[in-house]
Formats: structure tokens, sequence, C-alpha cells
């Protein structure tokens, strides 16, 4: 395991392997590198790039200096960057990718950037989330109901039926959920203002100048396809693409392909 050291001190715990282009990959809400999707990808990719994964701020590894805010975490991505040499390739999912399109924002360092089913809600295709929202999450963790916070993202930020959300302490994953609980406000802090049920605003991504390709899968509900779609519209340089079968927990084979193909791109 490596370490660097963000702009305030935060301690970020990161893993580098392969060889190639610098590419860095972000998690979403409640995973890590010793839980989530991002590792089983990066051993697609590392033929082709150096992969760097890590835990974003209060997960796994990492530590964090508080107060939260946005900018800290794109620090974080900013100190990985220098450490990979200066400039690197990006790719986020689901609340993630709504990260890694805020670094886009704010680093020119970032060369090209994959984005895959940020969680917006951009119509009537779902129920958007709640006023209460983000309140709720912050009721619930100063009582320390941790687990309820995680149900309370699965059921309105997520979407998922109650009795699926009902089940969830059955799942085998369900202590590392909790043990994460804590930043599920962070990732509404990236993704609240998106998720309203209307149009993405016009030009808050608009400097995001640097060629950017928008992915979601062809069996995900209406509405990530949809706000992807959105999305694509909404970036200056945008391409979008659909991988046939796939759903919000996209396998990394899958995945991988046009991944390569996009970064490796000489065109």
């Amino acid at each position: 395991m490596n370490r660097v050291i963000s702009k305030d001190g935060t301690s970020i715990a990161y893993t580098k392997v392969g060889q190639g282009p610098a590419l860095i990959l972000v998690d979403g809400a409640l995973c890590y590198r010793a839980s989530g999707p991002n590792e089983p990808l990066a051993k697609e990719l590392l033929p082709h790039f150096t992969v760097y994964t890590y835990d974003r701020r209060g997960r796994g590894e990492s530590n964090e200096v508080k107060p939260y805010a946005i900018e800290r975490e794109v620090e974080d991505i900013a100190a990985l960057i220098e450490e990979a040499g200066g400039s690197a390739h990006l790719y986020g999912i689901s609340s993630g990718a709504a990260l890694a399109l805020e670094a886009a924002k704010r680093l020119p360092s970032v060369k090209k950037l994959v984005v895959y089913e940020a969680p917006f809600v951009v119509d009537g295709s779902r129920l958007p989330v709640p006023g209460h929202y983000a309140a709720t999450f912050d009721k619930l963790l100063a009582a320390n109901r941790r687990g309820a916070a995680v149900k309370h993202f699965m059921r309105k930020g997520v979407g998922l039926p109650a009795i699926v959300t009902a089940m969830m302490p059955l799942m085998p994953a369900w202590s590392k959920l909790k043990a994460v609980a804590h930043t599920l406000p962070y990732d509404t802090l990236l993704t609240e203002s998106f998720q309203r049920g209307k149009p993405l605003p016009v030009d808050y991504w608009s400097s995001v100048k640097l060629p950017t390709l928008v992915l979601y899968g062809g069996k995900s509900p209406a509405w990530m396809q949809n706000g992807m779609k959105a999305l694509a519209e909404a970036l200056p340089q945008a391409d979008l693409s659909v991988l046939p079968g796939e759903t919000h927990i996209v396998k990394p084979k899958s995945l991988a392909p046009p991944m390569i193909a996009f970064y490796l791109d000489k065109q």
C-alpha cells in the first residue's frame, strides 16, 4: 500500500499496478479498495495503463481532515495525479462519476475522462430524491444509526424497493457498508442537486472541454439511461455509448474494452 498527502493533510491510501499512461479510478458511494468494483476493473486495465485505485477520504485506510467539502476530494485526486507524474486519465462510476466530473472541471491535469452511470435524475422516469434526503442522513448518523443511513440511501437515493432494503442486513457485505455510512453525506453533496427530476443545468460542465466518454448499461433503469444521455448532451466534447446487457453493477470485462479504446485513441 502507498500513501499520498492531500493539500489539507489527509492521508490517502492507494494501490498502483500495471504500466503505461496513468489512469485513476474513482469509486462511488460506500465503496473503497477492499469493497467495490474498481479493484477487479484495475486487473483488466493494467496491461495498458498504470492504474491507481484509492480509498476516498474517510474510507478504508484513508483518514480525513474535516470539515468535508467537494474541493477537498478534488484536491485528493490532484495529489494522486501529481504522484502519477503530473497528468492522468480519470474514470468514475456512480457518484464517483460525479466526483470525476468535478475534478475535470477544476484540474487541467486530467487528460481524458470516462464516466459510468452518474446517478442523475433528470425527468419523471423515477421519483426524485425527497427534499429531506440530506437532512435525514445527518439525523441518522448523529444518532449512530449507520444501518438506517445505508437503507435510506438505498431506498431514496438508489431507488431500491423497500423489501430489498429490508433484507440488506442479511448480506455478507452489510458490515462493510455500515463501516463507511458516515461518508454518504459526501456523495449526497456531489449528486443531490442533479437528482431532482429536472433537466441538467446548461452551463455547469461547460468548462469540461476534454474528451469524455459517457457510458451506461443497456439493462439499467430508464432514469439512469436518460440521465447519461442528458449528461452527454451537456458536456462540450462527449461521446455516448451503451454496454448491451449491463446494469449498474457492470462487469469489468465489459467495461474495460471501450475504456481502453477511448483512452488510447491517438486521433
